[in-house]
């Protein structure tokens, strides 16, 4: 993306997430994937260089990461809807009928840790003191708390509050 395409895509973000607090749980997802793929593209490397092992490691690692990339479009949906009930432009999460919006952000910041911690699972794999298992059961986590997101923010806008 070009100076002019990212600065497009700035406004953009600005528009649909605000500044406040959901904005910063799409960048934290976001950047949880890219360091997750960056730690991938090690594994991969050190595939070229070897036989064996680190090969197996990056066939099986594909997919997960294919389908952890596959969330950040629901992951943004999520943050995009949540802006436009409550909006928010600074560090405080806006209130809701009932706290809900405190849960859908809990579970996007806990989806981001969870992101985070595949990512260093990979770096251990990298390494050889990980398992792609570790990996998978990480992604897993990630997965349940974006759509434990999902659910809290599709449960609070079906209540007639």
């Amino acid at each position: 993306m070009g100076f002019f395409g990212a600065g497009r895509q700035a406004r953009r973000d600005d528009a649909e997430l605000g500044k406040g607090v959901w904005r910063r749980a799409h960048d934290r997802f976001r950047r949880g994937l890219d360091r997750f793929h960056q730690m991938l593209e090690g594994v991969e490397e050190e595939a070229s260089h070897a036989e064996g092992g680190p090969g197996q490691h990056y066939a099986a690692l594909v997919p997960v990461a294919d389908a952890l990339a596959d969330l950040l479009p629901q992951v943004r949906s999520i943050a995009a809807r949540a802006q436009s009930i409550a909006p928010s432009e600074g560090m405080e999460i806006p209130t809701g009928t009932g706290g809900y919006l405190n849960d859908v952000h809990r579970e996007l910041s806990r989806a981001g840790n969870a992101l985070a911690a595949a990512a260093e699972a990979v770096a251990m794999v990298r390494l050889g003191a990980g398992d792609v298992s570790g990996v998978v059961r990480r992604a897993a986590i990630v997965h349940e708390h974006v759509n434990r997101a999902g659910e809290l923010l599709g449960e609070s806008r079906q209540d007639p509050a």
